[in-house]
């Protein structure tokens, strides 16, 4: 009895002293080894670490590499915007990159070279690029703060950009809608599907077989909201109502600002811009740079609320 006391207490102390480790070593040693992350309630700190090197999954030879992290910043802002834009164009975009980047690294995500992170490529980058990501080295934008983790960019929004609950799961105070009026040269302006209803049909229950449309046909498709940005909300297609975003992805569209019309047993879908519209526009950037804004006055626009560190 005496001898199973004995086992049962040193459990006990086992118990106490990793309970110990947890709440009160863990943090500290944590905060010691990463001073550049502090935890709050409501967030992370930013104290303007920047990593020296990355580890970026290179799709082509299956690996990853380890890459300097401000040559990754040039590989990703030559793969995502054009180098013949404007310089402070360039510079808006080095700076959205890299704190979106840095927000997956400190997330604990990987680091890959194709959209599902952010485009990068390590060959061919201009000299303009280079020194637009050199003048910008090591910044990143913060609201309240705290890294804007969530920099999200596209190409043009025909107009408005999104509030980013409006598109995605989450809400974030410095992505809401805002104008984007000026976007010179953007591309997939009003461009037109045409097709039968028929095939119009076949798409989307292809695209969601899932969900029982009944039969769909002219009179019980229309569009019934959207968003803050133009963009459709909702559609009634059938017996279901399903997201702009769904049809967007079931014909291909480059945006989910559309609009439909009919003629006979055929519809027309008109979409305008490019992409999913919640943060920077990549065209609106370049056109407030040929107007005399600078890269913050532009981050600051797209991103309300933010600042940019350094």
């Amino acid at each position: 009895m005496f001898h199973q006391r004995k086992i049962n207490m040193r459990h006990v102390a086992i118990y106490i002293a990793s309970m110990l480790f947890l709440v009160v070593l863990l943090p500290y040693v944590s905060i010691k080894l990463f001073p550049s992350l502090v935890e709050h309630e409501d967030g992370i700190a930013y104290k303007g670490e920047i990593p020296k090197t990355v580890k970026v999954y290179i799709t082509e030879k299956k690996k990853y590499e380890t890459i300097p992290f401000e040559k990754y910043v040039q590989g990703v802002t030559a793969s995502e915007m054009p180098s013949a834009f404007e310089p402070e164009a360039l510079k808006a975009q080095s700076v959205a990159s890299r704190t979106y980047a840095l927000g997956r690294i400190n997330s604990g995500a990987k680091l890959c070279d194709t959209v599902h992170c952010q485009v990068y490529r390590s060959d061919n980058i201009s000299a303009k690029v280079k020194d637009a990501v050199n003048e910008t080295k090591g910044q990143v934008l913060l609201y309240d703060g705290k890294l804007a983790s969530h920099a999200l960019y596209f190409a043009s929004s025909a107009g408005k950009t999104e509030n980013s609950e409006e598109v995605f799961s989450g809400s974030f105070p410095y992505l809401v809608s805002v104008s984007s009026s000026y976007e010179p040269g953007a591309t997939h302006k009003k461009e037109k599907q045409t097709m039968s209803i028929s095939t119009f049909s076949s798409k989307i229950k292809e695209h969601m077989p899932e969900l029982n449309f009944g039969k769909i046909k002219r009179s019980n498709i229309r569009i019934k909201s959207h968003s803050k940005g133009g963009r459709v909300k909702s559609i009634k297609v059938g017996q279901k109502i399903i997201s702009g975003a769904d049809v967007r992805s079931a014909l291909g569209l480059y945006s989910a600002r559309f609009k439909i019309s009919f003629k006979g047993q055929k519809i027309t879908i008109t979409s305008s811009g490019s992409g999913h519209g919640v943060g920077m526009s990549q065209y609106g950037a370049n056109g407030l740079a040929k107007k005399g804004k600078d890269y913050k006055e532009i981050l600051t626009h797209y991103y309300k609320g933010t600042t940019v560190s350094k």
